[in-house]
């Protein structure tokens, strides 16, 4: 493990309130200094005209190990962390079998391990097998390694089963992760609306999401556990959760890229890489996500990575399976959509990708560059033009939706531990 000096980037540190022009020094896998360094270095870097910043953090991200290894593995998954920049993402439990046993979370973290890139952290299911009925065995799994619990793909249907589940995980003190989606109204292809409608296309009602989280915005004041929304897709939702954190409710959300930038119009190609669920919605929902990630109401950014083998995506819009992929590109897509907008600067952008998710997880303390800190670091060009090219992925899927984009913006080095990561 060599000893790193990175020179001269804007040192961008949400957790310390830190932006200037400094140093950053890393020995034995740690930050020693984020300032004026001086001193010998195995390594140095220069990061002349670059940021320089805490590891990214994704914790929504699908690495469809164990059971569909040939969409994706935990290995491909953290080559593809790396490549986008993120020292750490959380693998959502909606495996073949789920990730709702002791056994299953250690298997994920023995594969991270094995790996050796990206810090791979599990989720556990809330139910036992994703079904909705019966609490999984939570406290086991967090004292296994979990860093929180969701039924992701569903939600929790049953009130009387999501309220006995927040009760449990207040006692834990760790965030239960929704998926809210109502089933009574589920089961289409795109967003219920007239685009939908115009393709002869079932669709999704945002109520369906709306209702779900209303029922659990109570259960979560009531119960005063941590509560955390998924993919927020629709405009009320957001108004709802801006509500709930002003009545001091413990909720938090997350915003994915595609949500941000794309609305129901481009399913009018019938391309399903524009499927996914929730399905994007309409051009005044994308305005009022952008809003609510710049008020603070949604605390961070996740990209709901969700890979599928090509053969599947290549059914007809109907048929073919939801998800999309992002790691790779998502530092620029969030960029576009909320820097080059003016809704958030850096700062404000890093603070959402680094010390917000840490918060949100049960960790150690990750997303910052303090003294004596995991040495998780990403380096960005903000300036770096460049275009998406999904075959050069280090990801198994080439689902992406923005092929062939002009972005702004890439990490050009991720330390994961005080090592330099290439996938």
């Amino acid at each position: 493990m060599n000893d790193i000096l990175i020179q001269n980037g804007r040192v961008i540190d949400p957790a310390n309130g830190r932006d200037e022009i400094a140093d950053v020094a890393i020995a034995k896998g740690k930050i020693v200094k984020a300032g004026t360094a001086a001193g010998k270095a195995t390594e140095v870097i220069d990061a002349k005209g670059k940021i320089v910043c805490p590891g990214l953090i994704d914790i929504h991200v699908h690495c469809r190990e164990p059971g569909h290894e040939e969409e994706e593995t935990i290995a491909t998954a953290s080559a593809s962390a790396v490549a986008g920049g993120f020292t750490t993402i959380c693998a959502m439990p909606n495996t073949h079998p789920p990730q709702d046993n002791e056994t299953a979370i250690q298997y994920v973290l023995q594969r991270g391990a094995e790996a050796g890139l990206a810090r791979v952290l599990p989720i556990g299911c809330i139910t036992k097998a994703r079904e909705g009925a019966e609490l999984s065995e939570m406290g086991l799994m967090l004292s296994a390694g979990a860093v929180a619990f969701s039924d992701d793909g569903d939600g929790v249907a049953s009130t009387s089963v999501m309220y006995r589940a927040l009760q449990y995980a207040g006692m834990l003190d760790v965030a239960l992760m929704q998926h809210c989606q109502n089933g009574d109204l589920s089961g289409g292809a795109m967003n219920s609306g007239a685009v939908a409608v115009r393709l002869g296309l079932r669709g999704i009602a945002s109520a369906g999401e709306e209702l779900m989280l209303q029922r659990d915005l109570v259960l979560a004041e009531r119960t005063g556990a941590r509560y955390h929304v998924q993919h927020v897709s629709a405009a009320w939702s957001v108004e709802l959760i801006r509500q709930a954190k002003a009545r001091g409710v413990r909720v938090t959300a997350e915003a994915t890229p595609h949500h941000l930038l794309l609305t129901d119009a481009a399913c009018a190609s019938f391309d399903p890489v524009y499927k996914v669920n929730p399905p994007l919605r309409s051009a005044a929902d994308v305005e009022a996500l952008r809003a609510g990630v710049a008020d603070g109401t949604i605390n961070c950014l996740a990209t709901d990575h969700a890979p599928q083998s090509a053969e599947e995506k290549e059914l007809e819009f109907a048929l073919a399976p939801f998800g999309m992929i992002s790691l790779e590109c998502a530092v620029a897509l969030y960029a576009k959509a909320l820097i080059d907008t003016h809704l958030l600067d850096w700062p404000d952008l890093i603070a959402k990708m680094t010390l917000n998710p840490a918060a949100i997880i049960r960790g150690d303390g990750s997303g910052s560059l303090s003294f004596g800190a995991d040495a998780d670091v990403t380096i960005i060009d903000p300036k770096k033009r460049w275009t998406v090219r999904a075959d050069k992925f280090q990801s198994k899927s080439r689902n992406c939706p923005y092929e062939g984009w002009k972005l702004k913006g890439k990490p050009v080095a991720t330390i994961v531990g005080g090592e330099v990561k290439k996938p």
